[in-house]
């Protein structure tokens, strides 16, 4: 994971906190919001804001996560590279990462280059992701927590 280890050494890169319960309630509640919101906006047709708003559901939940166990990053190339790694730990869902980085991208032609790409939204299926991720943050427990930090600080 060298992604990580150069992650380490950015100044808005992974940094270890203390983990926090409210932020992680808070940024999941920031992606239940996040749904609600694109809810709303799917009649608009906007693929600038559809896509934007499909890819903040998935990043708040997954930062949600990281709150738990104590990981900042702001770079979100980085947290996708985090997020890798917690599907090799067994605390996300398989293909997340492959998923952030997919909306990421698209995002970012939508919203900076003005491409207007399509944006195929599965209500049911971010539902569902919503759902694990709560799942996965009920299971996080403090031994669990450790041993991703240790894992962490080793990279």
């Amino acid at each position: 994971m060298g992604k990580i280890s150069w992650c380490k050494k950015q100044s808005k890169g992974i940094k270890l906190v203390n983990p926090s319960d409210n932020l992680s309630e808070e940024y999941y509640k920031n992606a239940e919001e996040s749904l609600r919101v694109l809810r709303n906006i799917q009649g608009t047709e906007s693929n600038m804001w559809l896509a934007t708003t499909k890819y903040y559901v998935e990043y708040f939940a997954v930062y949600s996560i990281l709150m738990k166990i104590g990981i900042k990053s702001e770079i979100h190339d980085c947290t996708i590279a985090l997020v890798e790694f917690l599907e090799e730990e067994g605390v996300i869902e398989s293909g997340t990462s492959t998923m952030l980085e997919k909306d990421k991208d698209l995002r970012i032609e939508n919203q900076y280059y003005l491409k207007n790409k399509p944006v195929n939204i599965n209500f049911d299926k971010l539902s569902e992701f919503l759902l694990f991720i709560k799942d996965s943050l009920d299971k996080l427990d403090v031994e669990k927590i450790n041993d991703i930090r240790t894992k962490l600080e080793k990279f």
